[in-house]
């Protein structure tokens, strides 16, 4: 099984890169495919280095990429959710952050996963259920973690107001630094990452 490419970016499609994992160019391009936050952050002639999931079918082979292996955990996780395909975990991880799916798993609230394109609301409830447990902290201070998620929920809810879409306000929060504090700082950082 493929777990790790490595390669050159040669091309950019709407859900995928095609990747040269040749040493020295003119090697095998793999179409793989990457959450919206990753195409968004690489182009063309770029490094990169994926964590993959290939599914096997009878007709098919398709590769999914990841930046870490934290997010290829989670969406193994939401493929073994009954009903959920690698389109939707793949939308899912497009929408949600690592840490929105985990607290909205935690908190029950199958509306936030929701708004992944193609997560139904019973898909949803069916997320929220079957990854109970299984998306928990890794033993770090939860209540600062949850602090710093509501701080973010915040800021996306004021950018998604503003006329954002969920993909560019999930895209942006995750750019702000760590060690930017509050609502209204990490709205005002957000915000002027749009302006760049």
């Amino acid at each position: 099984m493929i777990r790790q490419v490595r390669g050159t970016v040669t091309a950019v499609g709407k859900s995928f890169f095609v990747i040269d994992v040749g040493s020295s160019g003119g090697g095998i391009g793999l179409r793989v495919f990457v959450p919206e936050p990753t195409l968004a952050r690489f182009r063309v002639e770029s490094r990169i280095i994926l964590h993959t999931y290939l599914q096997v079918r009878e007709s098919e082979l398709s590769l999914y990429g990841f930046e870490n292996a934290e997010e290829l955990a989670i969406f193994e996780l939401l493929l073994g959710v009954s009903g959920v395909g690698p389109k939707v975990a793949l939308a899912t991880l497009s929408t949600l952050t690592p840490d929105s799916l985990r607290r909205a798993v935690a908190n029950k609230e199958p509306g936030i996963v929701a708004r992944a394109p193609g997560v139904g609301k019973r898909t949803a409830e069916k997320i929220v259920l079957e990854l109970q447990g299984k998306l928990a902290g890794t033993g770090d201070d939860l209540s600062g973690l949850a602090s710093a998620m509501d701080a973010d929920s915040e800021v996306i809810e004021a950018l998604t107001g503003l006329g954002y879409s969920v993909v560019q306000a999930q895209r942006a929060v995750q750019q702000i630094p760590a060690d930017v504090v509050g609502v209204e700082e990490r709205l005002r950082v957000a915000l002027s990452g749009f302006g760049e």
